[in-house]
Formats: C-alpha cells, sequence, structure tokens
C-alpha cells in the first residue's frame, strides 16, 4: 500500500515537499490506538531501539555492578552529540570495567552537531570512538561482557553471545522472528533486523507497562525508561529532539530517534507507546510526526500539548532570518 502524506514542507502559499509514512500507537497488550498508513511491514529500528539493546546491561547485574546511575543508563540508551559530558562519561564507563576506548569496535566520526563539530575540530585533532553517537551504548555492550565474563572482542557479530542475547531480547519483545534473513548492519557496525513498526511499537508499549513481561524485565525496562526521561541530555544533547520532547514533560515522555526516519517514543503513564517511519528517511519528517502524535495524547491547551504542537510546526527561516515557510503535519495527523 502506499502510505499517506504525512508531513508537509511549504515556501511561501505552496507546498514544496510532501513527506509520506506510517504511524502507530498501541497499548501494553497490544491493543491499536491509533494508525496511519502500513504498519505490518518490516522496518529497521536503526537507533530508535537501543533501550531494548540496553536491557541486558541492567538484567545481567552489570549497571549494578559497576555503579551505574541514571546518566551512565541514559548513555547506553543513547545517540548523542558527542559533547564533552558524553564523552567522559562514555569512558568513565569502560574505565569502571577495566577497559578503555581501544575495546570499543563502533568506529570514530565527527559530531553530527554543527557547534559540536566546531568545539570538536577547535579542541581535538581528530574523533575517536568515544565520539562516535553510540559510544555510551556500546560502553554498555562492553560492560554487560565484562561483567558475564564473555570476551567483548567481536562484540558487534552476529554470533557473538551478548548479540545473541540481544537478538533473542529483541525477539521476545516485538514478537518478531529475528535472523539472518532479516538483519542488517547498522552504521555502528552492529546487527539491526527489520520488524514491523507495530511489533515495535508493543515491545516499547511492555517496556512502559510490564504488561506480559517477567519481573525481572519489567523492573529492568522501567528503569532505563526513567533513567533516559530523568537525563534526557544523556540520551541526545544540546538542541536535540528527543531531548526537547522529554523536557517538554518531565518524566512522561520516553522518546528516541532513529536513522532513516525512524522514531519511538512511549507515555508510560497512559500505557501506549508510539513507532513512526517517515518513508523517504527524513528526520525532520519523523520528528514532526511523533511529535504530532504525541500531542494527541495529552489534555487540550496544556503546557505539555503546547509544547508539542509547536515541535510539530516548525517554522523556516532564511538566513537572515525570514520566515519563509513551515514544517507542519498533513491531514493524515490532524484529521
Amino acid at each position: 500500500m502506499s502510505n499517506p502524506v504525512c508531513v508537509e514542507v511549504t515556501r511561501g502559499n505552496q507546498v514544496e515537499s510532501h513527506h509520506r509514512g506510517s504511524i502507530v500507537v498501541v497499548d501494553g497488550d497490544g491493543k491499536l490506538v491509533f494508525s496511519v498508513g502500513d504498519i505490518e511491514s518490516g522496518v529497521f529500528p536503526r537507533s530508535a531501539c537501543k533501550a531494548m539493546q540496553a536491557l541486558p546491561l541492567v538484567e545481567s547485574g552489570a549497571a549494578d555492578a559497576y555503579g551505574f546511575g541514571n546518566k551512565e543508563l541514559a548513555l547506553a540508551c543513547s545517540s548523542h552529540n558527542g559533547e564533552d559530558e558524553h564523552v567522559t562519561l562514555a569512558a568513565s564507563m569502560l574505565a569502571r570495567a577495566g577497559r578503555d576506548v581501544g575495546t570499543l569496535e563502533c568506529g570514530a566520526h565527527w559530531s553530527f552537531d554543527q557547534k559540536t563539530l566546531i568545539h570538536q575540530a577547535r579542541t581535538i585533532e581528530k574523533p575517536t570512538a568515544l565520539h562516535n553517537n553510540c559510544s555510551g551504548k556500546h560502553a554498555g555492550f562492553v560492560c554487560a561482557c565484562c561483567h558475564q565474563d564473555i570476551d567483548p572482542e567481536g562484540y558487534i557479530g552476529y554470533d557473538h553471545p551478548l548479540q545473541q542475547q540481544i537478538r533473542e531480547t529483541m525477539q521476545s519483545l516485538t514478537g518478531a522472528i529475528l535472523a539472518h534473513d532479516n538483519c542488517g548492519t547498522d552504521g555502528c557496525s552492529i546487527p539491526t533486523y527489520a520488524v514491523p513498526l507495530k511489533g515495535l511499537a508493543h515491545g516499547f508499549a511492555k517496556m512502559a507497562t510490564g504488561v506480559g513481561l517477567e519481573p525481572l524485565r519489567a523492573k529492568a525496562s522501567r528503569r532505563l525508561f526513567d533513567a533516559c526521561m530523568a537525563e534526557p541530555f544523556y540520551v541526545a544533547g544540546t538542541d536535540r529532539a528527543c531531548t526537547q520532547l522529554m523536557r517538554i514533560a518531565p518524566g512522561r515522555i520516553f522518546a528516541k530517534t532513529g536513522a532513516e526516519g525512524v522514531f519511538c517514543a512511549a507515555i508510560p503513564e497512559q500505557g501506549i507507546a508510539i513507532a513512526v517511519k517517515c518513508d523517504d528517511g527524513t528526520g525532520r519528517a519523523a520528528e514532526a510526526m511523533v511529535a504530532a502524535t504525541l500531542a494527541r495524547f495529552f489534555e487540550k491547551d496544556s503546557a505539555a500539548e503546547a509544547g508539542l504542537t509547536a515541535m510539530a510546526h516548525k517554522r523556516l527561516k532564511s538566513w537572515n532570518g525570514i520566515h519563509v515557510g513551515d514544517i507542519r503535519p498533513a491531514a493524515a495527523l490532524t484529521a
């Protein structure tokens, strides 16, 4: 099926660009609450599922053994800017397991955030794996291995014991069969699996509510969500959508972006979770889609609803600061 237009981008009084996509909202039982477009086709969650991938870190006892608090757990779920605080904390996590940057297998890159990139260029010769936006997740992987006496070497491989744990965890949460047939390689070199959008949302709804989860996993899930909501800066960073969404309604919204137009979120107090996919992979559209969808579930005219609606409607300006157009939800979201 052809997905509907979910986001429009205007210039003057004309629509200049359209973004098609799909959206799904489910509760802990998997009941459909709201949907747009095709929610059954497989999509790669990419970084949106990092909280799921961090569960072995908590469930194995590694997080407690190394004294991790909210900041460390939030960083383990993050796609961060590579700001100084992110880099320092990732290094600290590794040090507690007796490891250093040399153990990381995520690769190195300059920050995707322009301000952070300029700062990096002024202060370092070249980035290391600690500057990789996934270094917190990978530090968590290394710590989970070390605590379980698993050799972390090759931890990014499909057959490594840690990736087997992650695969089993995600399969249980999403209800999808994860194997070579629906496996790709993420930008940080770990396996990523295509799952139905509805299954992805259901997995996060289970984590938000504990429905259908054994006590250990329910407790670990809530701990990771609470950590991200308590320390949203460590989930993303300055001026990032994940951080902004969680700050709009502190302690009430969990949000995590993924590459190629995927975004997931949850409202634990309402027992629901959201997954969106912009067909053309554009982040600006995915951000508008998830913000507009979240706004539907907050009281009309409340501060949270107003803040989310504002995030879903962004004004575009010229380099001189002149208002030239808007990014806005289309009829499929506003009807």
